[in-house]
């Protein structure tokens, strides 16, 4: 008589094949990372004559301290980390509201706000409308120039109207007969519900926030509001102070060869370090949001 608790071989042989699958993944996905960090802190000779792999050769730090001794470093970090919370919460806020509203499927008019978002997926005024926009409305050097024209991401508006769709309906009903409104539901039943979702979704803004340059170089004119990304990229072409009067000609040579590894660490590594936190979150959130039963 079989065992029924006892895997067959095919069930064995699926796993040990998918774990060397799953294993090979992991090796190639980190590699680059653990190859970007090791030149890092590599010396230029080594860098430019492809020693570097996975551990640092010549170990140099001349980058990170030019980098770190610059005061205008650590305000441009500053305003990264204040451009991605206040971006992040106006985000959060319009999506939020919006899907919830798009999850009433008996609200006059869902079907055209629905296709009001989706429309927006795949055509947009363009860049030069949009620039005269932004400046006309006075918004440039503020950091409402960085939230307000990305401040709904329509796929995420989707996965979060799909969660709250997923939703029993007659919680809603039962928090109604208590007397709350729609506020009241929203706040106190719904959201609570739905930490998951929320927190997914604050990490897919904060990660485009912070990520974000390109806006920042159109909307921003004085270095001191810049955030630390087009800081980084500046440093990359050579326009900053970073390696200024001081640096000497072998601390020129050492920026140029591992400068790309440094500024890839420096913008990562925040993110690398939220992310644990809010990663049991992950998958629940976008499963949840974006599969129905």
């Amino acid at each position: 008589m079989v065992n029924a608790d006892r895997p067959t071989r095919g069930h064995r042989v699926f796993q040990r094949v998918n774990g060397l699958i799953l294993t090979g993944v992991v090796v190639v996905t980190l590699y680059p990372f653990l190859n970007i960090v090791a030149r890092s802190f590599s010396g230029e000779r080594q860098i430019r004559a492809g020693e570097v792999t996975l551990w640092p050769k010549g170990f140099n730090l001349t980058t990170y301290k030019i980098v770190f001794q610059d005061g205008t470093f650590w305000r441009n970090y500053g305003n990264t980390v204040f451009y991605t919370v206040v971006s992040t919460a106006v985000a959060m806020v319009l999506t939020t509201c919006y899907a919830y509203v798009l999850s009433k499927r008996n609200l006059k008019g869902r079907s055209v706000l629905v296709g009001i978002a989706v429309f927006t997926m795949f055509f947009s005024g363009g860049l030069i409308p949009t620039y005269v926009l932004v400046t006309s409305l006075d918004l440039k050097n503020t950091v409402w120039a960085l939230a307000l024209p990305n401040a709904i991401s329509v796929f995420n508006l989707l996965v979060m109207k799909a969660f709250f769709e997923s939703l029993p309906d007659e919680l809603e009903e039962a928090a109604q007969i208590d007397g709350l409104n729609t506020y009241g539901i929203l706040f106190r039943i719904v959201l609570p519900l739905s930490k998951a979702v929320v927190a997914t979704m604050v990490l897919f803004y904060s990660v485009s926030f912070w990520n974000s340059w390109f806006g920042a170089f159109l909307y921003m004119d004085r270095i001191e509001l810049m955030p630390v990304t087009v800081y980084l990229r500046n440093l990359i072409a050579g326009a900053t102070g970073g390696t200024g009067a001081g640096a000497g000609t072998e601390q020129l040579t050492q920026v140029a060869a591992n400068i790309q590894a440094v500024t890839i660490v420096l913008t990562a590594l925040p993110i690398l370090c939220v992310y644990p936190f809010v990663q049991r979150y992950f998958v629940s959130g976008v499963m949840l949001g974006a599969v129905k039963g």
